[in-house]
């Protein structure tokens, strides 16, 4: 993809929030910091096949080797054991941070069935945003015949600003499809 919205932000975005916001330097304009992607499930200790097409549709929609987590405690009443793989996620900075935004906002939100927009709620004190998908099929590269079974995700997108109100200024003008509140 190009770097339509990082160029957008640059220049037009970034200037408007500064002057919005009424800070005195640019510097301090919120900003994207990181992307993360994770999901988990219980089937990775067990079945290596699921991990290994987990980590590759993964791979595919972010352009990027996702990293195994795994357990820091045994817990019985979970049945596991310390050191097992239960998920993997992604971080994605720079260029691909703003590729995968944009990819997100434009391509893969609108492909959602009945889709209203998403929650502006999801925003912590710290002015991070989190989204939570119940399918992988949303994203145009996962091919259904592929992935083994539908698995959800979570995406967290990690902002410079101080505050939820910062922060829900900068996604919107970066494009996010928030809900629309009620007259």
């Amino acid at each position: 993809m190009t770097q339509t919205l990082k160029e957008n932000y640059l220049k037009t975005i970034r200037p408007a929030l500064q002057k919005e916001l009424g800070l005195s330097s640019i510097e301090a304009t919120p900003k994207l910091e990181k992307i993360t992607l994770n999901t988990s499930s219980r089937d990775f200790k067990t079945d290596k096949e699921l991990l290994a097409k987990t980590k590759a549709w993964i791979a595919t929609i972010t352009g990027q080797t996702p990293v195994e987590t795994k357990a820091k405690h045994s817990i019985a009443a979970f049945n596991l054991r310390e050191g097992e793989v239960v998920g993997v996620k992604v971080t994605l900075r720079g260029n691909r941070m703003y590729d995968f935004f944009q990819k997100l906002t434009s391509i893969v939100l609108p492909r959602i069935k009945d889709f209203q927009g998403v929650s502006k709620t999801t925003i912590d004190r710290s002015g991070n945003y989190t989204l939570g998908l119940s399918e992988q099929i949303v994203f145009p590269e996962v091919e259904y015949d592929k992935i083994g079974r539908i698995q959800g995700l979570e995406i967290t997108i990690s902002t410079s600003a101080k505050d939820a109100a910062s922060s829900l200024m900068l996604l919107t003008a970066l494009g996010m499809p928030f809900t629309k509140e009620a007259k």
